[in-house]
């Protein structure tokens, strides 16, 4: 699989979505090429790719729900007394 390199824009930069998309194309292609040549359709592949990147949004977004409730819950216990 080739390299991906690294980000040469700044975390506030408005194309670094985009940036990010050219950096792991080639890779991304080799994942989906190496599956192909397993066995697996171009369909099957590019699904199972799709949804891993879901499962690990998901993820994500749980850990930051998680994040969130654990700091509304310290407010909760650090708040005075009514």
């Amino acid at each position: 699989m080739r390299e991906i390199y690294r980000p040469f824009v700044t975390s506030d930069d408005p194309d670094r979505d985009l940036r990010c998309q050219d950096a792991i194309q080639f890779a991304f292609d080799d994942l989906a090429q190496a599956s192909i040549a397993a066995g697996w359709t171009e369909r099957e592949s590019l699904e199972a790719i799709l949804y891993l990147a879901e499962d690990r949004l998901r993820t994500l977004a749980a850990n930051d729900d998680s994040k969130a409730l654990l700091e509304i819950l310290k407010k909760m216990i650090h708040a005075p007394a009514a």
